[in-house]
């Protein structure tokens, strides 16, 4: 039996040391974030109350006049502070993203994973991958040059014909810069990260499944939708979550194509709105000016919505997993 030298047991426990902090960092982070967020909240909270989550009218009030006390913190007169228009602009561009982007990246990946081969494989996959790395503000850019006169001309003009069956569809449609622009953006933002997962998840499907499939004489979509598809659910559904998280957070590229919008809830598909992430990046500048410094908490307070809006989804989608794990485990109990 080999004698275990000093030196291997020293480098042993910094390895166990070093292994033990790279682990417990990013919950570290997460903690450190989630309080000095919630710190710094606490004086909206106390001002705004159930106001915050409730209220439509954001205002700052006079930044450079009299300043007003109310529950024991103090605030710029005039200020009143309203998330509502925000936390729906959030989840509605979100929504609207992940309703588009679940078939494409889904039918995708399919094809990436089993229809095609070699180097049209590989460099369709880098495209996909590339796709994800172009910066958001080039996104939001190419979405106000081109994308926005495209939905007003075009798409939403197509959209309006459907407005008797839904109503949300009526116009008017506006200048393009709006919700159903937003959820487009956010799309294809999303797509590449959905799809490259979903691709990783179809190719480890065992070929002796999808080929038995053939054997039966099922379809190609038939293999896909109830053999391969039943088989990678639990990693889809955590796809689509980690989309919906990047989808809800993104920043400049909504601010750049959403349309800004203040103290407005959306009336059809085409109004101008405003994310969370987007007003917080939209208004610190001026949020810092605020003497009384209620601007910031409120921002503040915003960011700990959308930081809670977004651990809300990936529990979900957890707890959506965990489901349909157990449910497995029944039905093979029963078969067995």
């Amino acid at each position: 039996m080999r004698k275990v030298s000093s030196a291997s047991k020293n480098a042993d426990r910094v390895f166990r040391l070093a292994t033990g902090v790279a682990a417990s960092s990013p919950v570290l982070f997460l903690v450190v974030i989630a309080v000095i967020v919630l710190i710094q909240s606490i004086p909206s909270m106390r001002f705004n109350g159930w106001h915050f989550l409730i209220g439509i009218q954001w205002n700052m009030g006079n930044l450079y006049g009299a300043l007003q006390t109310k529950n024991g913190v103090t605030a710029a007169a005039g200020a009143s502070y309203g998330a509502l228009p925000f936390i729906v602009g959030t989840l509605a561009s979100s929504l609207i993203a992940i309703v588009i982007a679940i078939p494409v990246s889904m039918f995708t990946a399919v094809v990436l994973a089993y229809r095609v081969r070699g180097v049209v494989q590989w460099i369709l996959s880098v495209l996909v991958e590339l796709l994800a790395g172009i910066p958001s503000v080039v996104i939001g850019l190419w979405g106000i040059v081109t994308l926005a006169p495209w939905v007003r001309t075009n798409l939403a003009v197509w959209l309006t014909h459907l407005g008797p069956v839904v109503p949300y569809l009526r116009g008017p449609v506006g200048t393009g810069l709006g919700l159903l622009t937003s959820g487009l953006v956010l799309a294809i933002m999303i797509v590449p990260i959905i799809t490259a997962t979903t691709r990783d998840l179809l190719m480890q499907v065992p070929i002796l499944y999808r080929e038995a499939g053939t054997g039966l004489g099922m379809t190609s979509w038939e293999v896909v939708r109830y053999i391969c598809i039943p088989f990678i659910r639990d990693g889809f559904v955590g796809a689509v979550a980690l989309g919906w998280g990047r989808a809800m957070g993104e920043t400049m590229a909504v601010l750049m194509v959403s349309g800004s919008a203040m103290n407005l809830l959306p009336q059809n598909l085409y109004s101008p709105i405003s994310s969370m992430a987007a007003v917080i990046a939209d208004q610190l500048d001026s949020a810092l000016t605020d003497a009384s410094q209620m601007a910031v908490h409120a921002l503040s307070e915003l960011a700990l919505v959308l930081m809670i809006l977004t651990l809300l989804t990936n529990f979900l989608a957890r707890w959506l997993v965990t489901r349909t794990r157990s449910r497995r485990r029944m039905k093979v109990g029963v078969t067995v």
